[in-house]
This record gives C-alpha cells, structure tokens and sequence, in this order.
C-alpha cells in the first residue's frame, strides 16, 4: 500500500496518527465477515421492524410504522 501526501506538509506526527487510522480501519474490515451489516446498514434493516410486534391500529399508528431508507 502506498500513501502520498498531496497537499500540506504534515508533521511525522500527523502522519503517523492519519496512517494508524487507516491501517485500523482496514484491519477491522479485514476482520469483519463480508456478510456482516454495517451500523448504519443495521439502522435500515428490514428485520430490525419487522422483529418487534407490530403496532395496534389506531390514528397514531403511521409514526410507529416510519420504514427508515
């Protein structure tokens, strides 16, 4: 992997903390299952509203049936 600086003249420092955030982040892609939902893709998931009971009829039951997406 190679990284190039393209504007600025980061500190070894900075450069250091931006690179540690990258390898990071591309370990805990690695180790994540290629499958496995991401937060915000868990937060629209179908199965997160469809899991609970559903809500009884009545004139508020439009606000408890908002499908997130």
């Amino acid at each position: 992997m190679n990284i190039k600086v393209l504007r600025g003249n980061p500190t070894p420092e900075e450069l250091a903390a931006a690179l540690a955030v990258v390898r990071a982040r591309a370990a805990a892609a690695a180790a994540s299952p290629s499958g496995a939902p991401t937060p915000s893709d868990s937060w629209a998931d179908p199965a997160r509203i469809a899991s609970q009971r559903l809500p009884q009829p009545g004139p508020t039951t439009w606000a408890r049936t908002y499908w997130p997406g």
